[in-house]
């Protein structure tokens, strides 16, 4: 009897040793969390949400979505940055607590550059920049809308989803390099702030081009300029702001997935090559192309360097603004 234990002892050594020990420790070997930091029913949540269904029936596993809201995602994006790095908890975020909070608000409880596992940028849109119902005739380019704002300087009303989001950025860089200045009207969130705008209760916008597209397809807000390096493939006709004559104002909202940092780097190739697998399924992308998001999917480093950069970039549009959270 002693013999078989022994035997049976240096058999399962020996199936560890060649990476066949027993599945019940691999990952994952139950649910996953997947942190969203703001509310139910956005860009980022529909993003998350769809990803998650794929990486789950790839997995086999359930990877369960949960919004953590508040503090322009600071709150979500802490309570992963406190998590076990073991692979069971995500945050699917847009840019707000990876670039913009550190810069906004005083005693942030984790440190973007340091405290996660960057793994991928899922997708990115250009912002547009929308003008509403009733200036849009007397409004054709984007040279009509900066003679407006030297025309009447702190007057012309910008909507935007909150202070700090990616269209009040936006509307401050454009504002700091066409050397005008508007007039921020924070909404709580994208919603109110379009439905004012088609309402004509503000004046214009730099909305994501996802949110928007169907109220300029339906010529209930007209499209001035896009944000991009390139013009949208859903706006083949909206030229870029730098194909208009302001230069510099190249902004993509994005959403990235990240997890907390030092994750094991077998359980970080297995979550990349998953979400690759989702990200490159035409069956889960047309989505986010109709619409007018862009796929993509880049890997850990190339989202590290430009997390960086867009960290340092927004510090500066934040500082040169003298912008605050409130």
């Amino acid at each position: 009897m002693k013999a078989i234990k022994t035997a049976a002892t240096a058999l399962c050594l020996a199936l560890a040793g060649m990476g066949l020990a027993t599945p019940a420790f691999a990952w994952p070997d139950k649910s996953v969390n997947v942190i969203v930091p703001f509310p139910a029913g956005g860009a980022t949540d529909t993003i998350a949400r769809a990803v998650s269904n794929h990486l789950g029936t790839q997995f086999k596993q359930t990877f369960v979505v949960e919004n953590k809201a508040g503090a322009t995602g600071s709150i979500g994006a802490a309570q992963v940055a406190r998590a076990p790095a073991d692979g069971y908890t995500l945050l699917v975020s847009s840019l707000a607590p990876f670039v913009v909070a550190p810069h906004l608000m005083k005693g942030l409880p984790y440190d973007p550059l340091k405290d996660f596992s960057y793994l991928t940028i899922a997708v990115q849109t250009p912002n547009v920049l929308v003008v509403n119902p009733h200036l849009a005739p007397k409004v054709n380019n984007l040279q009509d809308v900066v003679a407006m704002l030297k025309a009447r300087p702190g007057q012309v009303s910008f909507a935007t989803s909150g202070a700090g989001s990616s269209d009040h950025l936006t509307a401050e860089l454009f504002w700091q390099k066409s050397g005008t200045k508007g007039l921020h009207v924070p909404y709580k969130g994208g919603a109110p702030a379009i439905t004012d705008l088609l309402g004509g209760q503000v004046d214009m916008s730099f909305q994501n081009v996802n949110s928007v597209f169907q109220h300029i397809k339906a010529g209930k807000l007209k499209a001035i300029a896009v944000t991009g390096t390139r013009r949208s493939p859903v706006l083949p006709d909206v030229p870029t702001t730098a194909e208009a004559g302001i230069q510099g104002v190249e902004v993509y909202s994005w959403q990235g997935i990240a997890a907390p940092k030092n994750l094991p780097a077998d359980v970080k190739a297995q979550l990349h090559g998953g979400l690759m697998k989702a990200l490159r399924d035409p069956a889960l992308t047309k989505q986010f192309t109709d619409v007018g998001l862009e796929v993509v999917a880049n890997s850990p480093e190339e989202f590290t360097q430009f997390q960086a950069k867009e960290y340092a970039r927004w510090k500066q549009v934040i500082e040169t603004g003298g912008i605050t959270a409130n």
